[in-house]
């Protein structure tokens, strides 16, 4: 039987100088927020396991998470953080120990001064080749404002999955046919994959509702089919807009024209693949 796994949420321990990007508005994220505090929610909706995604940028953040994985057998893998910018990219590696928990990593490339360049830079590229050879998958941060760079980005990259968050974060105001001219590029590469998470707490025109959302679902499937879509809760930030049984009978009513297998395979199938989760399928 198919695993149900939430393939992306995150925890730490709140310091606000640690978390610059929790600003004052999010009063909701300023504590605690650990594998304990999540164990209900996950047996509440017969999820399975999860999917820890690093929240900084630091290589203590993986060790971290890490040893949170090894310690709460529902993570079952750790997307961490490392430096892609320094030339000791395998002395960080062996700072993990060959962790099998650890299976892929992200930079939020989104909160660059500027993305794009980021992303162009001749420095990353020998690092991202290394990840990529020794079967990291590599999670992709950016909004909408990039994701044609993105995709030549990607493109550059194939040796090895890379996992679009959060839709790329659709501009929700241009509305979803927009988002889907925006996003085909990425979606023509078939090495790329993409979450369905994050989308309920981006900024909504006056008078959206989650209904008003599921058009950029369909878009997403009609992107990259149901074998290239996972989905994820992005808890606790997603309890900035709603509960997590929320965000999860959101995606239920997304998915739910459907068939069986392909409900499956989106929440949690494609995920036990990507990440290489054992027993997952």
């Amino acid at each position: 039987m198919t695993l149900r796994i939430d393939a992306h949420q995150h925890f730490w321990h709140y310091q606000p100088q640690e978390y610059g990007w929790i600003s004052q508005q999010m009063t909701r994220l300023k504590r605690d927020f650990l594998p304990s505090h999540l164990a209900a929610e996950l047996a509440a909706q017969q999820i399975d396991g999860c999917v820890a995604v690093q929240a900084r940028q630091t290589l203590e953040e993986t060790h971290w998470l890490l040893s949170l994985a090894e310690r709460n057998p529902e993570i079952k893998a750790v997307v961490g953080w490392i430096d892609l910018q320094q030339p000791d990219l395998s002395a960080q590696l062996e700072t993990c120990g060959g962790n099998p928990l650890l299976r892929g990593f992200r930079h939020l490339i989104q909160d660059e001064a500027d993305p794009a360049e980021w992303m162009a830079q001749a420095a990353i590229k020998p690092a991202m080749q290394t990840l990529q050879q020794q079967g990291y998958v590599w999670d992709l941060l950016v909004t909408h404002r990039h994701l044609a760079e993105a995709a030549l980005f990607a493109a550059q990259f194939d040796r090895h999955q890379i996992v679009l968050d959060h839709l790329g974060k659709p501009d929700l105001a241009a509305g979803a046919k927009q988002w889907a001219k925006q996003i085909a590029p990425l979606a023509a590469l078939p090495h790329v994959s993409c979450k369905l998470s994050g989308l309920l707490t981006e900024p909504r025109p006056a008078g959206y509702g989650a209904n008003d959302l599921l058009p950029f679902v369909e878009a997403a499937l009609e992107a990259f089919g149901s074998e290239r879509i996972m989905v994820g809760s992005d808890w606790p930030v997603s309890l900035l807009d709603a509960e997590y049984q929320e965000s999860w009978q959101f995606v239920q009513q997304a998915v739910s024209p459907l068939t069986l297998s392909e409900q499956a395979a989106i929440t949690g199938g494609n995920a036990c693949r990507i990440y290489r989760l054992e027993d997952g399928i």
